[in-house]
C-alpha cells in the first residue's frame, strides 16, 4: 500500500517527538510545537486531568514528571490513517510510560504540533479481563464442596463491609457511582457503592413524572455495556432507571441500597477513612482507603430564603422533590426559574390543567433539540455519526482533544447557524417576553453547562407554550415575599398559587463534604466544577479543567465523581484508574495539583 502523506508526517512528528522524550531533551521536544500550542493530558504524564497550555506549561510538566513517566513506542494508531482538513493535519497515535499503555490525538499545523491529546487507557499487568482474557466461568473438572457463581457472589456480598474492608467507598449510587463501581469491578478493587434510595435508578423514578433525557441515546452509553439497537433516541426517567437496576446486578457491583453515609473522617496516621453509614438501620462503620463522593456535578438543593414562605398554606418545594402535576390539576402553580427543569415543569403542569406561571429571574439560554441534535452532536453522537466510523468512544476522545481555552471558537460558529435557522422560534420567544441569552461569548449550551452546569433549556416543545402565552410569564423582576396564598414579585405583581416550585438549582458538589466530612474539609477541597472562565457563576482565575472532578483534590484519598451521562461514562475510567494505581501502590507523581481559589 502506499503511504498516504498526512500519516507520513503525523508518524514522522511523533517519531521525533519519542526520540527527544527518550533522550531527556525537552527543548528538542518543544520545538516539535508551535508557539500557540496545547497539551491535554489525561493522568498518563500527570496523574492528573490537566491541559498545558504553551510551550512553558509544557516544559514545566515534562521538567517534573519525565524522568518518572519513562514515555515511549510513539505510533499513529493502527488501522487509522492521519486525515488534513482545512490546513490542519490530525491523528490517532498510540504510546507507553513505564506503567501503562496509552492512546491520543494529534492535530497539526504547518508541521508543528497545535494540539495533543494523552489518555492512559490501561496499566502494564493489571488489564481488564476482557476479550480473549475474559475469564472462563465456568470451573471444568470436579472438586468437593465447591461453590457456585451465586454461591461466591452471596458469600462475597455477606463479608465486604463486615469481615473485610473496601479499598474505596463509593457515596451516591445514581449514574455516576454505578458506572465507577463497574469500572473497578473489571479492575479488581474491592469497592461498595451506598446509596439513600431503595433501589438502583430510584434517583431517576422518584422525579417528576415527564422527566426525559434531553440528551441522545449516542451520547448516554454506559461503559462496557451499550445501550440496544432500538432504544429510544430521548430516554424516559423510568427506562433509565431500570436499565441502571439491571446493570448494577449485571456488572456484579456491591451495591447498599438503602444505606445514608452519616459522617466521614480521615485518619491521617492510618491514611483511611472512617465512615458510619445507616444501613437498613442498622449502624456499620467502614473504613476505606479511598472516598469518593458521586453525588452528582451539583450539591444540595438551592431552596431560596423569600420573606414570608412560612406563610404560605399551599405546596412548596424543590424542583428536586416534585412528584408530577396530577395531584393541581384545576389549581394555580408558580413555578420560579427558568431552566431545564422549570420548563419541563411547567409544561406537564399545563398539560394537566394547571394554570401555570413562569418567573425568569435571569437570561437563559434556549436551544430547540432538533436543531442542537443535527447541528451541534450529529458529527459526533448520532446514528449517522456512528455509521460514519465515530463509535462513542472515539466521539469522547474527540471531544476530549479539544482544549477547554479554545473550546468556545469551535462552539461559536454552529450556535450562529442554529440562531438563523430558527430566527423565527427565538423571535417568538422575545415577542412574548423572554429574556434569552447565547452564553457570555455567543458560544451557547456546551460551555455553559461546563462553565457552570446551568443557564440554558434544551427545548422540547414547552417553549412554544411559553410564545403562545399556554404558560404564562412574568420576566425580569425577582420575588419580593411570599404570602399565604400568592407569590409577590419586585415589581409589586401578585401571582396568586396553591403551588410553588422551587427551579432554584443546587449548590456546588463540595456541598457534600461539608455536611459529610467537615465545613473546613470542603474549604481545603474548594469549589467543584466549572473552568475558572471568569464569565457569570464561574469566577477567575483560568484552571482549564473542571474544578477537582476525576482527580485529587487537597484533601488527600478525596475525589469527586459527576456530571451527565457521557462525563460519568468517559472520566470514570481515569479515575478508576488513578484508584487502581494507589490500590497497587504504583507511584503517582501527581502534576499541577487543582489549586483551591473560591470555597464554594
Amino acid at each position: 500500500m502506499l503511504d498516504k502523506a498526512p500519516n507520513s508526517l503525523v508518524s514522522g512528528v511523533l517519531a521525533r517527538l519519542g526520540d527527544a522524550l527518550t533522550q531527556g531533551d525537552i527543548e528538542a521536544a518543544l520545538a516539535l510545537f508551535q508557539e500557540d500550542c496545547y497539551w491535554r493530558d489525561l493522568i498518563s504524564f500527570t496523574w492528573n486531568i490537566r491541559t498545558m497550555e504553551g510551550k512553558d506549561a509544557i516544559r514545566a510538566m515534562l521538567s517534573a514528571q519525565l524522568a518518572a513517566i519513562k514515555p515511549s513506542d510513539w505510533a499513529l494508531a493502527e488501522g487509522e490513517d492521519a486525515v488534513e482538513d482545512d490546513g490542519v493535519v490530525s491523528g490517532w497515535l498510540t504510546f507507553e510510560t513505564g506503567v501503562a499503555r496509552g492512546y491520543g490525538h494529534i492535530r497539526l499545523k504547518d508541521g508543528l504540533i497545535w494540539t495533543l491529546l494523552t489518555s492512559m487507557t490501561e496499566l502494564k499487568g493489571y488489564e481488564e479481563p476482557s476479550g480473549f482474557d475474559r475469564p472462563l466461568g465456568a470451573k471444568h473438572g470436579a472438586d468437593k464442596y465447591r461453590k457456585s457463581w451465586k454461591e461466591e457472589r452471596e458469600d462475597e456480598a455477606r463479608r465486604l463491609g463486615y469481615e473485610t474492608q473496601p479499598e474505596v467507598l463509593v457515596v451516591g449510587g445514581g449514574q455516576g457511582g454505578i458506572a465507577l463501581g463497574a469500572r473497578l469491578r473489571q479492575l479488581g478493587v474491592p469497592t461498595i457503592i451506598v446509596e439513600k434510595n431503595a433501589r438502583p435508578g430510584d434517583s431517576w423514578r422518584k422525579r417528576y413524572k415527564s422527566l426525559c433525557l434531553h440528551d441522545p441515546v449516542w451520547y448516554d452509553h454506559l461503559p462496557y455495556l451499550p445501550f440496544p439497537a432500538n432504544w429510544p433516541v430521548f430516554s424516559p426517567k423510568d427506562k433509565i432507571g431500570d436499565w441502571l437496576e439491571m446493570y448494577t446486578r449485571v456488572m456484579e457491583l456491591n451495591y447498599w441500597a438503602s444505606t445514608t453515609c452519616k459522617k466521614a473522617s480521615w485518619d491521617e496516621a492510618k491514611k483511611e477513612w472512617t465512615v458510619v453509614v445507616e444501613r437498613d438501620g442498622e449502624t456499620v462503620v467502614l473504613r476505606s482507603k479511598q472516598l469518593v463522593l458521586a453525588t452528582g456535578m451539583s450539591g444540595k438543593p438551592n431552596i431560596p430564603h423569600f420573606e414570608g414562605m412560612e406563610r404560605f398554606k399551599g405546596d412548596q418545594h424543590h424542583s428536586s422533590q416534585h412528584p408530577g402535576p396530577d395531584a393541581w390539576r384545576g389549581k394555580r402553580a408558580v413555578v420560579i426559574g427558568s431552566n431545564n427543569s422549570a420548563h419541563d415543569i411547567a409544561a406537564a403542569l399545563w398539560e394537566n390543567d394547571v394554570d401555570v406561571t413562569m418567573v425568569q429571574r435571569s437570561t437563559t439560554h434556549i436551544v430547540r433539540s432538533d436543531t442542537l441534535m443535527d447541528i451541534g452532536l450529529s458529527g459526533l453522537y448520532s446514528e449517522k455519526a456512528v455509521r460514519n466510523g465515530v463509535t462513542t468512544q472515539k466521539a469522547d476522545m474527540i471531544f476530549a482533544s479539544i482544549p477547554y481555552k479554545i473550546m468556545h471558537e469551535f462552539q461559536i460558529p454552529l450556535y450562529e447557524q442554529m440562531r438563523e435557522l430558527d430566527a423565527e422560534f427565538y423571535a417568538g420567544l422575545e415577542k412574548a417576553g423572554f429574556m434569552l441569552d447565547w452564553g457570555a461569548d455567543g458560544s451557547g449550551l456546551f460551555m455553559k453547562y461546563l462553565r457552570r452546569g446551568s443557564g440554558y433549556y434544551i427545548d422540547v416543545g414547552a417553549s412554544q407554550l411559553v410564545i403562545d402565552g399556554k404558560i404564562k410569564l412574568k420576566a425580569g423582576s425577582d420575588v419580593r415575599e411570599i404570602t399565604e396564598d400568592a407569590v409577590i414579585l419586585q415589581d409589586g405583581t401578585e401571582l396568586k398559587a396553591d403551588l410553588i416550585v422551587y427551579a432554584t438549582g443546587y449548590g456546588p458538589m463540595n456541598g457534600w463534604a461539608a455536611e459529610l466530612i467537615s465545613p473546613e474539609v470542603a474549604a481545603k477541597v474548594g469549589k467543584c466544577w466549572g473552568l475558572g472562565s471568569d464569565t457569570p457563576k464561574d469566577p477567575g482565575p483560568w484552571e482549564g479543567e473542571q474544578r477537582n472532578m476525576w482527580k485529587p483534590t487537597q484533601q488527600e484519598a478525596l475525589w469527586f465523581h459527576g456530571g451527565n451521562l457521557h462525563q460519568s461514562r468517559h472520566y470514570s475510567l481515569y479515575l478508576a484508574l488513578q484508584l487502581k494505581a494507589r490500590a497497587e501502590g504504583i507511584p503517582t507523581p501527581v502534576h499541577g495539583l487543582q489549586e483551591v481559589h473560591h470555597a464554594s
